[in-house]
């Protein structure tokens, strides 16, 4: 850590403590070449990936737009907010797990189907109709017999 006084490379740790909510490391160094004092603050950086488009260009991964997708599948559904809330953290997690740095948009899209799948079937069927843009009716039938069928036959 360089000095901001005298900009100098050496600089020693006097003292660390950590916040309250234990997610700021608060440190205070020493410069060893002007032996003025100063403060540096440590916290974890969390990035999501980048979303790639259809179109190619890349836009900041946003909260917001996948909770506008979800709910707008399960509009006038009977799910609860924390359902969605913790489907919405399911994905988060998944793509922070991935460790890439740009995930393409249809990876996110299968991720937001998985979720509506377990959540509501009805909300499922929406979002697939409008996602996998269906050439024709067989395409959306053949989704409809495949929500319809038992669990133990999906699996397979």
């Amino acid at each position: 850590m360089k000095c901001p006084f005298c900009g100098a490379d050496e600089t020693a740790v006097a003292d660390t403590r950590i916040n309250d909510d234990g997610d700021i490391v608060r440190r205070r160094r020493r410069c060893l070449k002007c032996d003025k004092r100063f403060t540096t603050y440590e916290r974890a950086e969390i990035r999501l990936p980048q979303v790639v488009k259809k179109n190619r260009s890349r836009v900041d991964f946003d909260r917001e737009i996948l909770s506008a997708s979800l709910w707008l599948s399960l509009r006038k559904r009977p799910v609860g907010t924390e359902i969605v809330d913790a489907a919405i953290a399911r994905i988060e997690e998944k793509l922070l797990s991935l460790g890439e740095r740009e995930v393409p948009s249809e990876k996110i899209g299968e991720m937001v189907m998985r979720e509506l799948k377990k959540l509501d079937k009805v909300a499922y069927v929406r979002f697939a109709s409008v996602y996998r843009n269906f050439e024709d009716v067989d395409e959306f039938s053949e989704l409809i017999r495949e929500v319809s069928r038992p669990a133990q036959r999906q699996s397979r």
